[in-house]
């Protein structure tokens, strides 16, 4: 099994309380820690507003972190989980992409999908376009990175967008392009396009849902003639682990104290249900048991989000040390 992990941006009102001007310091000082290992990868999320509702608090912008990661780190690979397609005009992200890759030694991965919240679609200027339009814009995002990244130029005569000779150059460092991560598990267009052109797919770990996700993605490779077998299939987790369950008790304790100031009674309590809920809290035993469960099942990938990253690298470090050497490949 592989692991990534997040580094916390502030989406998920996880630098609340750092002063702003010593917010890039942590997220580059987690960065370079995840860069020495055990973790393949480090990523971050493409929003503009905080979750789970819109605030005041501090959201840095996705692209901007990879080119300022590729120059601090040498070794992590660097992705995004997701990029919406919408928010950038997909032969400018193809260069923006490209120009990283350079920087990095060819080590960005590219996390894209239609993209969800309406809020910040809304409040940028975006509209918010039908999920079939979003999802069309996806599809022809997608061919036109491609060919940018394999022709070193792009045309295309689409309903969402038009280019016309498109130069890409110079092509990232990675040969047949940057890896594309599908995000989502939209059955009858999102895992289709998955098919056709992802080397990663990223969706539900809920064992029912990911099994069934699964067949139809390999249906759909099927129909295309790609290689079911050659995609990746991973899943994003957040992870609440301590030594002993008194020690998971604690943990949640300092999440809901760290939510509390921020969001209303309501929203605290649906938010720490879905997080006490996951299948990654609990003991590094208990965590590795559940992983193993997974990977039997076809998940090869493990993206962790730790709440508590900005403020106590503990949790981090007891999963590097008693976890990941449980499943790591």
């Amino acid at each position: 099994m592989r692991f990534g992990i997040f580094v916390p941006q502030g989406w998920r009102l996880d630098l609340a309380g750092i002063p702003a001007a010593d917010q890039w310091a942590v997220m580059r000082n987690l960065a370079q820690a995840a860069d020495v290992g055990p973790f393949e990868s480090i990523w971050v999320y493409d929003h503009f507003h905080t979750v789970p509702v819109p605030t005041d608090e501090a959201t840095h912008e996705a692209w901007s972190l990879m080119a300022a990661f590729a120059a601090v780190t040498s070794r992590v690979r660097l992705g995004q989980m997701c990029t919406c397609m919408g928010y950038r005009n997909p032969a400018y992200l193809a260069k923006v992409a490209a120009t990283i890759d350079l920087v990095s030694g060819g080590r960005v991965e590219m996390g894209i999908g239609g993209g969800w919240y309406e809020h910040e679609w809304r409040a940028y200027g975006y509209g918010f376009p039908t999920a079939g339009d979003r999802l069309g814009m996806l599809d022809e995002g997608v061919q036109i990175m491609h060919q940018m990244w394999t022709t070193g130029t792009a045309t295309l005569a689409g309903k969402h967008y038009q280019v016309d000779g498109a130069i890409g150059q110079p092509l990232p460092l990675q040969e047949g392009g940057i890896p594309l991560w599908i995000a989502g598990g939209g059955e009858k267009k999102t895992l289709r396009i998955a098919a056709k052109y992802a080397r990663y797919t990223n969706f539900d770990g809920t064992p029912d849902v990911f099994r069934h996700k699964s067949e139809v993605l390999a249906g759909h490779c099927a129909e295309a003639g790609t290689d079911f077998d050659a995609i990746v299939r991973s899943t994003n987790y957040n992870v609440v682990i301590g030594d002993t369950e008194q020690d998971v008790a604690d943990k949640l304790a300092w999440i809901r104290a760290h939510y509390a100031p921020l969001l209303s009674e309501d929203r605290l309590e649906s938010t720490m249900n879905g997080i006490a809920s996951g299948p990654l809290v609990g003991t590094p035993e208990q965590i590795a048991e559940r992983l193993a469960d997974a990977r039997d099942m076809g998940m090869t990938y493990a993206i962790t989000y730790f709440a508590d990253a900005a403020y106590d690298r503990g949790s981090i470090d007891l999963f590097a040390t008693k976890v990941i050497p449980e499943l790591a490949d």
